[in-house]
């Protein structure tokens, strides 16, 4: 089937940067590959066909800095308040929402959420994320995840000292005791491209609202710790990566 590409539709990114990280000190702006993971984020997302603008939302005069350099625009400080440990994704999109209808003037149709955290991204899978999304205007959200081993029957709470089962499913007698080929399979969001409906969340609260498309997306770097970044260097030497990173050669 033929792209359809609505040039009627508002499409814009969000790359989320706030500075703090607890984890990785300073892990938005963590070089990689002689580029801060910022940089990933934006220049992948501007080589994508049917993203307009890029914005970045951030509490750092410095992040701001450097984002702008990537060609990212960064209109606005994030405010404190909602840029602490426990503040949460729902917090910055209204915040950019609200900016939006005050200072651009409309509000975008979808608004790509691109992640730093999860850099290694080919701008193809972006537009065919959002491709897959205009063609499925039933949906609230659009959420990128990978097959994963793991399974919620094979999990447990710790229950003062005793084992609870996550899921007690009469499907599955013991579901614990079973082989995991019998349960159904398990995907596990990775952010590599997700897709936020900005009427879905001002009509109802909810972020991603209830009916969230899957987009079966190929593993990918996801960086938390050391160790993933470890790993994303790694896999940062995959030719597939190499049209990213000579654009961002080229953003500087």
């Amino acid at each position: 089937m033929a792209p359809i590409r609505n040039k009627n539709l508002d499409i814009v990114a969000l790359v989320p940067a706030r500075s703090g990280s607890k984890g990785i000190r300073d892990k938005n702006i963590l070089p990689l590959g002689g580029h801060p993971l910022i940089g990933y984020s934006i220049v992948a997302s501007k080589q994508a066909k049917l993203i307009k603008e890029v914005y970045v939302t951030t509490d750092s005069e410095e992040y701001g800095y450097i984002a702008s350099s990537y060609g990212a625009v960064v209109p606005f400080l994030r405010p404190a308040e909602i840029s602490n440990d426990l503040s949460t994704d729902k917090e910055f999109f209204l915040h950019f929402i609200e900016w939006c209808k005050n200072t651009r003037k409309k509000i975008p149709d979808l608004i790509v959420h691109l992640r730093p955290s999860t850099p290694l991204r080919d701008f193809r899978m972006i537009d065919k994320a959002i491709q897959k999304f205009i063609n499925n205007p039933e949906a609230s959200a659009l959420r990128s995840c990978q097959h994963t081993e793991l399974t919620p029957y094979k999990m447990f709470f710790n229950v003062s000292g005793y084992m609870k089962p996550c899921i007690s499913d009469n499907s599955y007698l013991e579901s614990y005791n079973q082989p995991r080929q019998v349960f159904p399979k398990t995907y596990l969001p990775n952010g590599y491209v997700d897709i936020v409906r900005p009427s879905v969340l001002l009509s109802t609260g909810l972020l991603h609202g209830n009916k969230i498309l899957l987009n079966l997306t190929q593993r990918t770097a996801d960086i938390d710790n050391i160790d993933d970044y470890e790993i994303a260097k790694q896999l940062l030497n995959n030719e597939k990566y190499l049209d990213l990173k000579k654009a961002l050669d080229r953003q500087l």
